[in-house]
């Protein structure tokens, strides 16, 4: 058994028992119709009647309705966690649609809810309130009301509910599908998209440019199907923000994240004018150190010269995560051991998976799972790093419940990218080879661009898109272009872009399944950035408080959960200073 072989047999898949035992399980039957018959009960006894309740019996409306949506939300994980486990098969696929359209039409009886709840008056709740039981979801109450502006009336809410099954859901399930389907032919061997990407990171220069020109030639093949994906999806959020009255095509996402627009504005300014002194530079480093006068987009990810990359395998990874995580935080190691020791990580490599990594929470009463891809690299234990900080996060949030566990995406990455930090800084601290201690930092650098320059410009692409698309469909050619010249701008006059780059917007599942997320991932970084800073300043009490922020799961935006650090996101020196770390380590490389 050779290396390959040996670290494959290592790696765990998930046991999604703890969820249900399989899906012809008479449990998924009868929690169907538990929640079918409980969500009609409660229209029954609610629909048109929360104004005149107490403030104990609107609590008392408020648990059943979480306890119902726990049931739903149960179900569905279930659904989507074996879908992206497999999404070649057809059966999975068949079952994820059959959970859907079961949860949407029970939904639909509790949809008159949140509406009702916008419809009394804040003197009103303010009275209720005054009872312990409903202050308990005083929260939950305040993000609810945020949508107030843009809900629309009780019956269209309904027929758009309704409707999504046959839009949005169909289209994106389309577009995995159709991803988890093609192969691309890279020097004779046939690999999925993620293993075909993977190969943009290896040190065969050849290799690289075979995969890169070869993903593009498949894309290019079949931009037309996600050219129409994506304009359908950007249209559907048109007409669906216009009847909502958001500013914006990316209002409704920063009011679900609980931040200002204008926050949102300050981050994206910051980093975008902050372009020539991180990317820039950067990337003129990485030319220079490869021997290259202009960078290809297939240089982009390019391990350095020395670089040994050695592998790492899946124990020493664990171990790795969790010694760093023990070494700020005993409480942060015990909590993630728990998924090393049950199957609750998927990190195996085979058809039909899906793509990237992930942390699903499911719901407060199980526990969260964790996808990731393990190749054996150190780029891999730095995946692990991340969304083992995502499930801690989620574990340490789920006393809260199944409506308040739920983190802002704003707040979801930070202890995902402050595991990374944690990790990184130790196995720096490790290696004694000087020349290795270089290399790693500019892998570090390289995320770090990864998560905020690169995702501030996923940002401004889609924001030009949707706003063109608003004018009419783009035809693809156009959408090329957009991703271009975003990309021109934010990686600077290193690369030399050939003409297959153009199609590279199409694999980026986040533009289709979650509009404007991306932005979340720069906001996280700088935040961490900024976070790490204060934690290394030996700021008193550090430890408990981050535990107590992320305990605090979504009870709390993002000014009080800072506040105890001495820190301001709506300060636009708070961007400044996670941007000077990444700055900083920059300037550490032009110097060796």
């Amino acid at each position: 058994m050779d290396a390959h072989d040996k670290l494959e047999a290592s790696l765990p898949s998930w046991d999604l028992s703890d969820l249900y035992p399989g899906t012809d399980s008479p449990a998924i039957h009868a929690d169907l119709a538990r929640a079918e018959r409980r969500a009609q009960a409660f229209a029954a006894a609610y629909a048109g009647k929360l104004s005149t309740l107490s403030g104990a019996a609107l609590a008392a409306a408020i648990g059943e309705y979480e306890a119902i949506e726990e049931i739903l939300g149960r179900l569905s994980s279930y659904a989507s966690l074996l879908f992206a486990a497999d999404s070649s098969d057809a059966a999975t696929g068949q079952f994820q649609q059959k959970i859907s359209e079961a949860r949407i039409a029970t939904v639909g009886h509790l949809l008159f809810f949140t509406l009702e709840l916008n419809q009394i008056s804040e003197a009103d709740l303010a009275l209720q309130s005054t009872d312990p039981a409903l202050a308990h979801y005083a929260p939950w109450l305040r993000d609810v009301r945020v949508f107030k502006p843009h809900e629309l009336p009780e019956q269209i809410e309904k027929i758009l509910l309704e409707k999504d099954v046959t839009g949005y859901s169909a289209w994106t399930r389309l577009f995995d599908e159709t991803m988890a389907a093609l192969k691309v032919d890279v020097q004779g061997e046939e690999l999925s998209v993620s293993a075909a990407l993977n190969q943009l990171s290896k040190p065969d220069r050849t290799l690289r440019e075979a995969a890169g020109k070869s993903i593009g030639a498949l894309f290019t093949r079949n931009i037309r199907l996600f050219s129409l994906i994506t304009n359908t999806l950007a249209k559907d959020k048109s007409l669906d923000d216009n009847w909502r009255h958001y500013p914006r095509p990316g209002s409704f996402r920063n009011r679900a994240n609980m931040v200002e627009d204008e926050v949102v504005d300050a981050l994206v300014s910051a980093v975008s004018a902050n372009y020539e002194r991180l990317s820039h530079r950067y990337y003129t480093l990485k030319a220079k150190w490869l021997g290259l006068e202009k960078l290809q987009h297939w240089d982009r990810n390019a391990p350095l010269p020395g670089n040994q990359d050695r592998p790492v395998s899946w124990p020493q990874a664990r171990d790795l995560v969790l010694r760093a995580y023990g070494a700020f935080s005993p409480e942060l190691a015990a909590q993630g051991k728990k998924f090393f020791d049950a199957p609750w990580i998927d990190a195996a490599l085979r058809e039909g998976k899906s793509g990237g990594a992930f942390a699903h929470p499911t719901v407060p009463s199980v526990h969260p799972y964790l996808l990731v891809n393990y190749h054996g690299r150190p780029h891999d234990v730095m995946t692990l790093a991340h969304e083992l900080g995502h499930g801690v996060h989620q574990i340490l949030a789920a006393p809260n419940g199944y409506l308040m566990s739920g983190t802002p995406l704003t707040l979801a990455e930070t202890a995902s990218v402050f595991g990374e930090m944690l990790t990184f800084r130790a196995m720096l601290a490790n290696e004694t080879d000087p020349e290795q201690k270089r290399l790693m930092l500019a892998a570090k650098v390289e995320d770090m661009l990864n998560t905020v320059v690169r995702q501030t410009a996923f940002y401004q692409f889609e924001t030009r898109l949707h706003d063109e698309r608003r004018q009419g469909e783009l035809l693809p050619e156009r959408i090329g272009e957009i991703w271009l010249e975003v990309q021109r701008a934010s990686l600077g006059p290193a690369f030399e872009f050939t003409p297959e780059y153009a199609v590279f917007w199409a694999y980026v599942p986040h533009f289709v399944h979650s509009p404007f997320y991306v932005y979340a991932y720069a906001f996280g970084d700088c935040l961490v950035n900024a976070l790490y800073s204060v934690y290394q300043a030996g700021h008193p009490g550090f430890e408990q408080k981050y535990l107590d922020l992320l305990r605090a799961g979504g009870t709390k935006r993002h000014q009080e959960l800072l506040a105890p650090f001495g820190l301001d996101a709506s300060d636009p020196g708070f961007w400044t200073k996670g941007l000077d770390v990444i700055s900083g380590f920059i300037d550490e490389l032009e110097q060796d």
